[in-house]
């Protein structure tokens, strides 16, 4: 099984900044894409951005310029620096990885518990 733990939530006002983490554990042969998604209340959840094993990065338009995705390969982490945060950054904010197992060898699409990120204006 593999498993999301992430950390960085939190409140702050708008133009501040928050870091988000998450590190992938378990049974785990490969990690191939991480990546951050949102939603809001009342709202489907949407992609933020996510990065591929080969440094490859998808940032949504709303997030282009102001948060950057990055990944320490070694240690199965990712982070989203979120800087220049608008109120309608709000949203719980999910981790997600996507790879294959050790044992036994399969595919995994896993998704973190969420971590709530409020802007205030």
């Amino acid at each position: 099984q593999v498993h999301l733990e992430e950390s960085g939530g939190g409140w702050v006002q708008a133009g501040g900044s928050l870091r988000l983490s998450c590190a992938a554990s378990g049974n785990i042969f490969s990690v191939n894409g991480m990546g951050w998604y949102r939603q809001a209340p009342g709202k489907l959840r949407e992609l933020v951005a996510t990065v591929n094993s080969g440094g490859a990065f998808d940032y949504a338009d709303s997030a282009k310029g102001r948060f950057t995705i990055s990944r320490l390969n070694a240690e199965n982490t990712v982070y989203l620096q979120m800087n220049s945060l608008k109120p309608e950054d709000t949203a719980v904010y999910y981790c997600n990885a996507k790879g294959y197992s050790r044992v036994p060898i399969r595919p995994y699409d896993v998704w973190g518990q969420g971590t709530q990120v409020t802007v205030s204006s």
